[in-house]
């Protein structure tokens, strides 16, 4: 009776390690900066990251800068801004609302899906933006992954 016990308990903890470990994994998604396949552009980290800090206007081209973020609690958003701005959402929330209040910017646009984000930037051609890199599709064109 007691080995009995001790091998489901033993299952359960290997279950649970095992599920454990798909979520940290499928947490992390890699996520893909992209842009308008008419964009000649090439971005790395530090510009990409002062274009959705609001730091850089223009790309290297001289084209004007459209950042799009993903909304609010979406998994690309969170993983965007921890790989690549290095920071929390919620510390990025907190400059933009400075920035905003104080009249000195305004915040990315926010769009709810990858989709609505491939649609947005395929149309725009000034406009870069981020998606889970396996919605990735030759609507657009991807400049970076993280």
């Amino acid at each position: 009776m007691c080995k009995q016990h001790h091998k489901k308990q033993l299952s359960l903890a290997i279950g649970a390690l095992l599920a454990g470990m798909l979520t940290t994994y499928s947490a992390s998604a890699e996520i893909a900066v992209i842009v308008n396949t008419a964009n000649s552009s090439t971005l790395d980290k530090t510009a990409i990251e002062r274009i959705f800090m609001g730091k850089m206007k223009k790309f290297p081209n001289g084209q004007v800068a459209l950042p799009m973020n993903a909304a609010k609690g979406m998994g690309s958003r969170d993983e965007f801004n921890k790989a690549v701005i290095g920071r929390s959402s919620s510390q990025v929330n907190a400059y933009w609302s400075k920035l905003v209040f104080t009249g000195k910017g305004s915040m990315p646009k926010e769009l709810s899906s990858d989709a609505e984000m491939i649609s947005t930037i395929s149309s725009n051609q000034g406009a870069i933006g981020y998606i889970n890199s396996s919605s990735v599709t030759d609507a657009v064109k991807v400049i970076a992954k993280f």
